[in-house]
């Protein structure tokens, strides 16, 4: 029977001996200095004291040595970790240190500034809006026109050739102040004003009418009782139809970019002829007519989209106002600011416009100039 291998000297095994475990230090000495932040000295931290470290493989090499070799190899072992582990522990003081520094220049806090106690608000996209297309008509000359809401009905239909048994005039359609013989109504368009200005102004008249109207409607995705109309009167000498569909090409450029738009036929009792003025589709552009294939919910597959009514005003409605329409005739246009608001951002839903969340004013703060 043979003896114990006595002759068994552990530094000639490669990953114990002695320029092993100095190379094992010395690649994580280097690993150490060059790591600069938390980040890399985590990393190198991992890879040269951590688990799957060199020194922590060659460390279990020890329980398959002889007893007798074990001490000379672990104390070896020992030395070379303690190296490590210390050299870790002072770069992770120089690494932390210069993380302090840099996070007191970088985060600085200057406390004598001031500071806002209350949250910020934003312009309502609506108020910005209005304010916007108003501020097309004051660069061409126009003058901003306003009147009060609750409107003498002669103002708000008489005068505008409506008759009494029109069905607007109903309950159903127009909110009446209390008692109803008052003749007082909550406005149904901004329109009065026109008569206003018209009562009020010396000839000739360029007005546009931004505010707020009332109807009798639901309450839904596409209606709300209360929204907001902006309307514009021209009265002058030789004023024709091409003067309107000028005036309302350049405002539709000025809201919606290079867009095409058409007159279409239709009828309202303060304009004659009076017409609708409809936008090329923003979504299909007209690609969707007659095509079964490609739908588009916006324009309905029609190509076009109402924005507008107008028309040359009615020479009724002069005379009513004390105009003589054999001198001076004029062009009329009306429409909803949300409906703009919504074909400029393809808002689907009208309520978001009436519910006073800040968050909404803000995604669309940039309807304001």
């Amino acid at each position: 029977m043979s003896g114990p291998n006595d002759n068994y000297d552990p530094k000639q095994v490669a990953a114990l001996s002695a320029e092993s475990l100095d190379a094992m230090v010395a690649a994580a000495l280097e690993a150490f200095a060059v790591a600069s932040d938390p980040a890399a000295l985590k990393e190198a931290r991992l890879a040269h004291a951590g688990e799957r470290a060199p020194i922590a493989l060659a460390n279990r090499e020890i329980g398959a040595l002889p007893p007798a070799a074990r001490k000379d190899a672990g104390q070896r072992i020992g030395a070379a970790r303690g190296r490590i582990t210390e050299a870790l522990a002072a770069r992770q003081v120089e690494v932390d240190a210069a993380e302090l520094e840099r996070a007191l220049v970088e985060e600085t806090v200057d406390v004598t500034l001031p500071v806002d106690l209350a949250p910020q608000g934003a312009i309502h996209p609506i108020t910005g809006l209005i304010d916007l297309m108003s501020d097309v008509f004051v660069a061409m000359g126009w003058e901003i026109a306003e009147g009060p809401e609750a409107e003498a009905e002669w103002l708000n239909f008489d005068a505008l050739n409506i008759s009494a048994d029109h069905p607007a005039r109903g309950e159903s359609d127009t909110l009446f102040v209390a008692p109803a013989d008052s003749h007082v109504v909550l406005r149904t368009h901004t329109s009065p004003v026109q008569i206003r200005s018209l009562l009020d102004r010396p000839l000739p008249v360029y007005v546009v009418c931004p505010g707020k109207v009332y109807r009798a409607d639901e309450f839904d995705a596409t209606h709300v009782p209360v929204f907001h109309q902006i309307e514009g009167l021209v009265v002058d000498k030789g004023i024709t139809m091409a003067h309107l569909k000028g005036t309302l090409d350049h405002l539709a450029k000025e809201m919606f970019g290079d867009i095409r738009t058409r007159f279409r036929p239709n009828y309202f009792p303060f304009t004659e002829p009076s017409a609708e003025y409809d936008l090329e589709c923003f979504v299909c552009h007209g690609a969707s007519v007659g095509n079964p294939d490609a739908p588009c919910k916006t324009c309905r597959s029609e190509g076009w989209i109402e924005w507008g009514g107008c028309g040359v005003v009615n020479p009724r409605v002069l005379e009513a106002a004390g105009v003589d329409s054999s001198v001076y005739s004029g062009f009329a246009f009306g429409m909803g600011i949300e409906r703009t608001l919504m074909f400029r951002n393809n808002a689907a839903d009208m309520r978001d416009m009436v519910e006073g969340d800040v968050r909404f004013s803000r995604m669309l703060k940039g309807e304001s100039r």
